[in-house]
């Protein structure tokens, strides 16, 4: 069955507009997770601080892969300011790593998809690959990227590189703490947001592979439903969980591979 099929059985345009209670959670979920890890490391706990720090990544994630695909429910401005703000606490260009999110989106698995280049490595190459996914996703942005993008990751690379002078300089324990959690959580991003969706499914690049446990659903914020984000990449985070649900219930013949 092919894309075009799937997208004229299962009914999804609804699922794009957010409640406005909706809205609150997916522009501000990063919240909390950000508020506990830097103050549990400003009291030095850095341990106790690492879980939430992990889900902090994650919630971040999740809001400027919405931001992406204009699913936050916000105008331009703001979705904007969200990926410009979420730049600098998850230490990479956003704008950056849009700009080869929506070529992955584009040109899935074949290529010209630099984002996806890991998802045919194996496991334990695509960790040590992690690195250079993240250098060349900006090299990439600089060589083909437009002057909007260009300009806007050059933005954030400045904006993240005076805060950690900032915190180098002025040597701010907790933010230094913070600052090296995500550098390395970026550094396993090739691993975990790409190989782990994508691996063995090069014959179908858009059937990717998905998560149905409740529990490793809700303990990883939606964000592993990526079968369905890629059939239907306009539908919020938030919505994903009842797209699921109509996909299994009206095409129950389509393949779901597990992420984990």
């Amino acid at each position: 069955m092919t894309h075009q099929e799937i997208l004229k059985k299962v009914e999804w345009k609804d699922l794009k507009n957010l409640t406005f209670k909706e809205m609150l959670i997916e522009n501000n979920l990063t919240i909390p997770w950000f508020v506990i890890s830097i103050t549990l490391a400003y009291f030095g706990y850095y341990l106790l601080a690492l879980p939430f720090s992990a889900f902090f990544f994650l919630t971040g994630l999740r809001q400027v892969h919405n931001g992406f695909h204009n699913s936050l429910g916000t105008n331009k401005f703001l979705t904007w300011f969200t990926v410009y703000s979420n730049s600098i606490l998850l230490m990479v260009s956003i704008h950056a790593v849009k700009f080869n999110h929506i070529r992955h989106h584009k040109y899935c698995l074949s290529d010209e998809d630099y984002e996806g280049k890991s998802a045919k490595m194996k496991w334990y190459e695509a960790i040590l690959y992690g690195p250079i996914h993240m250098f060349l996703i900006h090299k990439v942005t600089f060589e083909l990227g437009n002057k909007n993008y260009i300009k806007n990751m050059i933005l954030e690379l400045c904006s993240i590189a005076i805060f950690v002078f900032i915190a180098f300089y002025f040597k701010i324990d907790f933010l230094i703490y913070h600052i090296c959690i995500m550098i390395f959580a970026e550094f396993l991003m090739a691993f975990f947001a790409v190989w782990t969706v994508h691996h063995d499914t090069e014959e179908n690049p858009e059937m990717a592979r998905t998560q149905r446990g409740k529990w490793k659903n809700k303990i990883t914020f939606s964000m592993f439903y990526h079968l369905e984000h890629h059939l239907f990449p306009a539908v919020p985070t938030i919505k994903l969980p009842e797209l699921a649900m109509r996909i299994d219930k009206i095409l129950p013949e389509i393949e779901k591979k597990n992420t984990f």
